[in-house]
């Protein structure tokens, strides 16, 4: 009811034609990378959805905020379907492109063709499955190298740009990562159960999310105990009406299903807010939830594959069995990928989890710091400030940075082979 008649229309033809068309008109009228540039580049500008609230716009905002903590951020801007962006990138800065490669010609159809020429491009990409679809390849033409938040994603886009891509872990530790002070009463939570949360966007995949795996894991740990609370927080229930039902359906005694788009220091308040962070996804490319969550001392329980292994191992995080499986998704978004599998967790293992957590305040605050002292040494930018001194966009940087921020010893990961299974 949301959306416009339009969009409700183009909505409703199939979702592989509709988005071939977009791609093919877009890609005649974006602009490409030229050369790679010899010369050093002048600081960074990041470009994508930074004022959205989505997976790739808070990657945006995240490698804006570290950039901006080296003191290398020239810009940022803002990147839209069919918009022009309104920002001009400074002559000698490199761009990074937080937008994946299907998106980036319908991105950059309106930009000027200064925009790419004669500066460094790199693309910031995601991706979840251990294979990428062919379409992914046009996106090669648009940068010079491409950044995976993950090892399992750089394996998967290893192929689209061989030997160019890197293993860049999202460099939350370079943020300002204060959230404000628990305050249940200001999210409308009772002060007294156990909490535990699962946070995603409906425009990422309900399947791959797998949140009904979560609830009814959390129902065989805690059936109605009114001492637990499940509060599962999705966003984009306008664009995906029939899950946010069937999600909210679920909701009821011990469990609340809040259907909202929020700001980002709103969720921040709400995880602030977790004894337990829960995320039953069946592929991850990295998780930026559970990240943020371990970053703050709150215990997670997760299925052990895909990109959230770049930041946890089974001392640091509840790491749930799986068993790899054929990917089935009604969303179309993996329709793609022939062949390709991800993972379907064990829900009784999950449920075991969770209720020796909820049950067990000293556990849960072990884990948690466990898992705090883990995820800050994967994600402390390391590989991010190499990246950058190797590519040119500062030159001295290692000479001219703060102690606080000075580079640190990385084996860095360009090109990538890693075990799927």
């Amino acid at each position: 009811a949301h959306l416009s008649l339009g969009h409700r229309l183009w909505r409703a033809l199939p979702a592989q034609p509709r988005r071939a068309a977009l791609a093919m008109v877009a890609g005649r009228l974006a602009p490409r990378a030229g050369p790679f540039p010899t010369s050093h580049s002048d600081g960074l500008v990041v470009a994508g959805e930074l004022t959205q609230g989505t997976g790739m716009g808070e990657a945006a905002r995240i490698f804006a905020g570290a950039a901006s903590k080296l003191g290398l951020l020239r810009g940022r801007m803002e990147l839209g379907i069919g918009s022009r962006p309104h920002q001009q990138a400074p002559v000698g800065a490199a761009l990074l492109l937080a937008v994946n490669a299907p998106s980036l010609p319908l991105m950059l159809a309106r930009a000027p063709v200064s925009l790419l020429k004669d500066r460094l491009v790199i693309g910031g990409w995601a991706w979840e499955l251990p294979v990428t679809p062919n379409s992914w390849r046009r996106g090669a033409t648009y940068v010079h190298e491409i950044w995976a938040g993950s090892a399992f994603t750089a394996a998967a886009l290893e192929r689209l740009m061989p030997g160019r891509v890197r293993v860049i872990p999202y460099p939350l530790g370079l943020m300002d990562t204060a959230w404000p002070e628990p305050d249940r009463a200001s999210c409308g939570l009772p002060p007294g159960p156990v909490i535990t949360v699962m946070a995603f966007s409906l425009g990422s995949s309900a399947a791959r999310k797998n949140p009904l795996a979560g609830i009814e894991a959390f129902r065989r740990a805690f059936h109605n105990r009114a001492d637990q609370l499940l509060v599962v927080k999705i966003s984009g229930a306008a664009a995906f009406p029939r899950m946010a039902c069937l999600l909210q359906a679920q909701a009821g005694g011990n469990i609340r299903v809040i259907a909202q788009d929020w700001p980002p220091g709103r969720m921040e308040a709400l995880l602030a807010c977790a004894d337990i962070v829960l995320s039953l996804h069946r592929a991850e490319g990295f998780g930026l939830v559970p990240a943020q969550a371990m970053l703050h001392g709150i215990p997670v329980v997760a299925t052990g594959w895909s990109g959230n292994m770049e930041y946890m191992d089974e001392h640091s995080a509840a790491l749930v069995g799986y068993r790899l499986v054929p990917v089935r998704d009604d969303s179309g978004l993996y329709a793609a990928s022939p062949g390709a599998v991800w993972a379907e967790p064990d829900i009784a293992h999950a449920a075991e989890l969770l209720r020796a957590l909820g049950d067990d305040a000293a556990r849960r605050e072990n884990l948690g710091a466990r898992g705090q002292a883990h995820a800050t040494r994967a994600l402390n930018g390391a590989h991010f400030k190499n990246a950058l001194t190797r590519l040119g966009v500062w030159q001295n940087m290692g000479e001219r940075l703060a102690p606080e921020v000075g580079l640190e010893p990385t084996t860095e990961r360009l090109t990538v082979a890693c075990s799927t299974s």
